[in-house]
């Protein structure tokens, strides 16, 4: 038997299959799921957030999935403390756990861990807050750009809270964000195997753009209409309630919304994948090749590494 038990790591873009990866995978090994998708955290978000249906969830059982409200949002710092908890409670039932999600962010917050960055400067915090009220959200992309290139290839470019956030500790330290995100990896008591999705580019555009129609049927533009009160909420800036939001705010038609959410899915997508392509630790397979992963799984079970 292995000396540790084994953390099994799904990842890939969004629409790329990582849920019904994740729950055969969970199935045949008999063991539980542990999300790290940033946006299923949060119960309201059910259709926008592709958060499993409850007859998945009843298939496994799944944890941080929709089991907190979008009002009490879970930075990543917090997730890699409350996800660990989680995970030694799990190794205590089993030896194998399969976590699934398409945030590279959480997926490191978890497996890797931060640095504690402290730094508050109120004053840089306040300035670039009104730059982003009075010239919008470019200002603070190009500055990022200019200033940290490495964490604009991380963090979701629409979000301002999270660039004026490391714009904030740059003023602060003369340092890149992303020189203290993650100097040095944490020891987990676990071994970590991580799968990813590789999936033909053009299926997964269509498959995005399918998907997008299924949610809109499904009820997606009442569910941003009952959220739409709370929009300046962190967990709402995210793809497909944004432009819905602006719909609704008379910027464009519902038409228009469709074709943007389809669009900054396909963006997004492409933004996951950057991520996760620098991680070599990943092996690669297409989603059919369930077999070949299970196969890989218990090769490292039985091994004594």
């Amino acid at each position: 038997m292995p000396s540790k038990p084994l953390l099994v790591v799904v990842v890939g873009p969004t629409a790329s299959g990582k849920t019904a990866l994740a729950i055969s995978l969970a199935q045949a090994l008999g063991t539980e799921i542990l999300s790290f998708d940033s946006r299923q955290f949060y119960r309201e978000l059910q259709i926008g957030a592709a958060i499993p249906t409850v007859e998945e969830r009843a298939q496994v059982k799944h944890h941080f999935i929709a089991d907190r409200s979008f009002t009490e949002h879970l930075s990543a710092g917090a997730f890699e403390r409350q996800g660990n908890e989680r995970l030694q409670q799990l190794f205590e039932k089993q030896q194998v756990v399969v976590a699934v999600g398409g945030s590279g962010l959480f997926a490191q917050a978890l497996i890797a861990g931060f640095d504690d960055i402290v730094v508050k400067n109120e004053a840089s915090r306040a300035h670039w807050r009104q730059v982003w009220e009075q010239d919008g959200i470019g200002v603070l992309q190009a500055s990022l750009l200019a200033r940290d290139p490495l964490y604009a290839t991380q963090v979701d470019m629409q979000n301002h809270q999270r660039l004026i956030r490391a714009l904030e500790v740059i003023d602060s330290t003369g340092q890149p964000y992303s020189h203290f995100r993650l100097r040095k990896q944490k020891t987990r008591p676990y071994e970590t195997m991580w799968i990813g999705i590789d999936i033909n580019r053009t299926t997964l555009h269509h498959r995005i753009d399918e998907r997008v129609l299924a949610m809109m049927e499904a009820g997606l533009e009442a569910e941003a209409r009952g959220l739409y009160p709370y929009r300046a909420a962190e967990s709402l800036i995210t793809v497909g309630y944004r432009e819905l939001f602006a719909h609704f705010d008379g910027e464009y038609p519902l038409e228009e919304a469709i074709r943007l959410i389809q669009r900054n899915t396909r963006h997004f997508a492409r933004r996951q994948l950057t991520w996760f392509r620098k991680n070599d630790k990943i092996q690669w397979f297409e989603p059919q090749q369930e077999t070949e992963i299970l196969e890989l799984i218990r090769s490292f079970e039985t091994s004594d590494h």
